[in-house]
């Protein structure tokens, strides 16, 4: 049995269908084997969702890409790690002002709200650090250039 289970929650019609983004999901899911264990909802949202749960949660007045939610609280036996919500029109936006794949993108923005799920943070330079090592790791493993070598990504 995997160590990580998600739920699919598609909030806005610009995403592709259920099946697309369980395919992206799945393999997001595989590199995170063994780095968490547990249940995450991943909701595809759109920049006016995430605007207001930004603006609520932490006090900025603006959509971001992706806004992580942790939980745990135990739900049928599993640990709910968290939700992680993402906004289709900035990750739009980011990936070709960025010059990269939209896929590869939303790829490591999953990747980048996972990791908040489990503690892992941004705030002081050692962190990010750590934070930043553990995603160029995981996304190699899949293909992904290193999405910090370049312009710098909006990660607030």
């Amino acid at each position: 049995m995997p160590d990580i289970s998600c739920d699919i929650v598609l909030e806005s019609e610009l995403w592709p269908d259920e099946r697309i983004m369980r395919k992206l999901t799945g393999r997001v899911k595989a590199v995170l084997e063994g780095h968490m264990k547990g249940h995450i909802d991943f909701v595809f949202s759109d920049d006016s969702m995430v605007h207001v749960l930004n603006r609520e949660w932490r006090g900025k007045d603006k959509p971001t890409n992706v806004l992580s939610f942790p939980d745990g609280d135990e739900v049928e036996g599993k640990i709910h790690l968290g939700d992680v919500i993402l906004a289709h029109e900035t990750i739009t936006r980011e990936a070709e002002e960025l010059g990269v794949p939209f896929d590869d993108h939303l790829t490591h923005l999953l990747i980048h709200g996972c990791l908040h799920l489990v503690g892992y943070d941004h705030m002081t330079e050692e962190e990010a650090k750590v934070m930043e090592s553990l995603e160029i790791q995981l996304l190699a493993s899949l293909g992904i250039k290193d999405p910090y070598q370049g312009p710098p990504i909006p990660l607030d």
